[in-house]
């Protein structure tokens, strides 16, 4: 009877149909690039740049006031003068410059309203030297037009002459103010010098490279037609480029280096792709579909714009991960043995595992010191977590701009005359709606009576109500910055304290809002939130890594480890932005780590770290599967994948680095942050950590309970293959 052909894979079939058919493959790919850019041209939607908190009281006042209020409902700006002449800015002159400066800035596009510093008692410092205008927009925040916040420069710089100086600043300013700062091109120059000093080779230098730009192409189309049903912020492209472009040339690498090891062992360029595509292959499917669960699992926060941003994260990593299994096998046949061509002098141009290289020497000396590897690299870790224990989360303000950008000068000047808290403005937001027209007066005078005796408010200003009398705004400065722990804690108090006696006046409902208000409801969230998104991530990625690697320990371990990644990068945040180590260096001062970063930061580099854990552990698991013991598959798969992990690392590290060269505080946190996890990941984690923790297991890594294989679903990461012998073994056995 004859003997059953084993059965192909699904991966196995499209490498082939892929080599066959390549001129199909990229033809149909290169058509369906062309059609998503006319598509996304034509028919792509508008990016939000609104930060809307559903469920939250900031937002349930704003939404009021857009109803009733529409006048009063975007945010607020701060217009300071400052003149140090005889009188100051009560000099008739100068009062007669400002009083024109009021008249520009109030016929600035999406400018609903100026108060002069003469129209309110406390505008004006004792010494006449400063004076404060408040300037009302039609929209909140980065909502307002770039264009209008030029035109308010251009207003203050034209009147800063002859011994008046004018500043704008606020949130509007603050979010509208940093320059654009693109580091995608710095890190495509950075990533493909690394790819030839890893490949040798011109043409397997360019092959990731392409990918990764043809991904992201594609990607950024997607993200614009979804643009029509999610609510992606403006930065979304920037964001997807980031991610993007690392995970692009990730993936695409991981599937170059197989093929040529094939190629160099001597295989056909068939059977070469065939291997590439069925081993690495599979294990780029998986790591992006980590990352992809942890971008997605933002959605948990309950903040729509963080979700629609995970979202876009999550469109170009599975572009990526399409890319590479499609894309790349047609390309890689395409080039053929040429891939090797254009070799440059004295660089590696050989993969697989070498037993004479440094890595396996590396991976030897580990095994025989597991325990003290092991120790070292968890000390190490656990050293620059500490830092995580006096982190202080919160939101920097204008305070920590640039001392050359105008909300920072805006903010120094208010700071000087009237005391840090006016910049901290808050607004409490009356509905009158169920109080008979006759006490609406009475109780907002209980309202405002009640602000001033709450502790740590510095001035109340006189209420405004709308045109029905239905709503009232009442606005109050804090004592303390927007910045301090205090102004926080004065948020809470109105709401807990000020709050019930205000809506004890019969049919009163009570609602606080403004940017402060905002951060501390948008923080709340994010803390209260934050344990579900670890749970969830964490979860669901163990439950994945042990299916494929049928492994308990073994996806146990790569959580933790990963977790380890993420508090060191965590620490070096809280020592550099909140401690000051070294933060002159790159140019940025004290104060508090956003509270958006840590749940940002773990949604990137859960999946990141994952990915690097995935191409390590799935190269282990075939040699051990091909017959060879722990130690052995933990030595050659260390070795074989050594090279090409730390490549694709120092290409991420480029990346967020770049980050760093920015002007914005922001943009420096996610540099630092991101590049110090990675490369500890990808030299302190998956060079020594792991390799010693699986010789200290032994071979209790791969230990699985039959009830729990015979549950999960079965998926074969290592091809179809029998198990072979051991490297260097003949063929036939012994």
């Amino acid at each position: 009877m004859a003997r059953s052909q084993p059965r192909t894979s699904l991966l196995e079939r499209w490498a082939r149909f892929s080599h066959r058919r390549r001129g199909r493959v990229i033809g149909a790919w290169v058509a369906a690039l062309v059609a998503l850019i006319a598509l996304s041209a034509t028919f792509g939607g508008e990016y939000d740049s609104g930060f809307e908190m559903p469920g939250t009281e900031s937002q349930d006042a704003i939404d009021m006031l857009e109803d009733r209020f529409p006048e009063r409902a975007g945010s607020d700006g701060d217009l300071v003068f400052q003149a140090e002449g005889d009188g100051g800015v009560n000099n008739p002159a100068i009062r007669a410059r400002i009083e024109q400066i009021i008249e520009d800035v109030r016929a600035v596009p999406d400018v609903t309203g100026v108060e002069s510093p003469y129209e309110n008692d406390g505008y004006v410092t004792e010494d006449g030297t400063i004076a404060r205008g408040v300037i009302h927009f039609s929209a909140v925040g980065s909502d307002v037009p770039l264009s209008s916040v030029e035109r308010l420069f251009e207003v203050v710089d034209d009147a800063s002459t002859d011994g008046l100086r004018a500043e704008v600043g606020g949130d509007v300013v603050y979010w509208n103010e940093e320059p654009d700062f693109s580091s995608e091109w710095i890190g495509l120059l950075i990533a493909a010098f690394i790819l030839l000093i890893a490949f040798g080779s011109v043409v397997a230098m360019g092959l990731p490279l392409g990918a990764a730009l043809f991904g992201l192409g594609a990607g950024f189309s997607v993200i614009a037609l979804g643009a029509n049903v999610f609510n992606f912020p403006d930065f979304s492209p920037a964001f997807a480029a980031m991610i993007g472009l690392g995970v692009g040339i990730d993936y695409s690498l991981l599937v170059v280096t197989r093929y040529r090891e094939g190629l160099h062992a001597g295989m056909s360029v068939e059977e070469a792709i065939v291997k590439a595509v069925t081993t690495s292959g599979r294990a780029v499917i998986f790591a992006g579909i980590v990352v992809t669960i942890s971008f997605l699992g933002l959605w948990i926060m309950g903040l729509p714009f963080v979700g629609a941003l995970g979202t876009a994260g999550a469109i170009v990593v599975l572009m990526a991960v399409l890319v590479a299994l499609t894309l790349m096998p047609a390309l890689l046949s395409l080039s053929g043995h040429r891939i090797d061509r254009w070799r440059v002098p004295f660089l590696h141009s050989t993969e697989g595992v070498d037993l004479n290289s440094g890595w396996y020497r590396l991976a030897k000396g580990i095994q025989r010191r597991p325990l003290p590897v092991f120790l070292g690299s968890t000390a190490v870790l656990l050293f620059l977590a500490i830092p995580i224990l006096d982190m202080d989360l919160g939101f920097t303000d204008a305070g920590n701009q640039p001392e050359s950008y105008h909300s920072r000068q805006a903010y120094d000047l208010q700071k000087e005359g009237f005391g840090p808290g006016f910049n901290a403005p808050l607004t409490e937001v009356l509905d009158l709606s169920d109080v008979p027209p006759d006490q609406r007066e009475a109780a907002v005078n209980n309202a405002v009576e009640t602000l001033r005796g709450v502790e740590n408010v510095a001035l109340v200003t006189p209420p405004v109500f709308n045109d029905s009398g239905d709503t009232a705004i009442i606005s109050f400065l804090s004592g303390t910055s927007p910045q301090d722990n205090a102004t926080d804690d004065l948020v809470h108090r109105v709401r807990d304290e000020a709050h019930p006696i205000i809506e004890s006046s019969a049919g009163v409902e009570a609602m606080l809002t403004g940017g402060v208000a905002g951060n501390v409801d948008s923080g709340d969230r994010i803390i209260e939130r934050m344990p579900y998104l670890f749970a969830g991530v964490i979860g669901l990625s163990f439950l994945l890594l042990m299916v494929v690697f049928r492994s308990v320990l073994v996806a146990l371990k790569a959580a933790v480890m990963n977790l380890l990644s993420i508090g060191a990068a965590y620490g070096v945040i809280v020592a550099v932005f909140q401690w000051g180590w070294g933060a002159d260096l790159i140019g940025v001062q004290e104060g508090p780590v956003e509270t958006f970063i840590p749940m940002m930061m773990f949604a990137i580099l859960f999946g990141l770290s994952m990915d690097y854990e995935v191409f390590l552990i799935s190269r282990i698991r075939e040699e051990y599967v091909a017959g060879n013991d722990n130690a052995t598959a933990v030595a050659y798969g260390l070795t074989a994948t050594a090279r090409v992990i730390t490549a694709a690392a120092a290409i991420m590290v480029a990346v967020f680095g770049s980050f760093i060269l920015g002007a914005d505080r922001i943009i420096k946190e996610f540099g630092v942050g991101l590049s110090v996890a990675i490369l500890v990941d990808a030299t302190i984690v998956r060079l020594f950590l792991v390799p010693a923790t699986m010789e200290l297991l032994g071979e209790r890594n791969w230990w699985m309970p039959r009830w729990l294989d015979r549950i999960l679903p079965h998926v074969n990461l290592e091809g179809t293959e029998a198990p072979r012998p051991p490297l260097g073994a003949p063929a036939g056995g012994k």
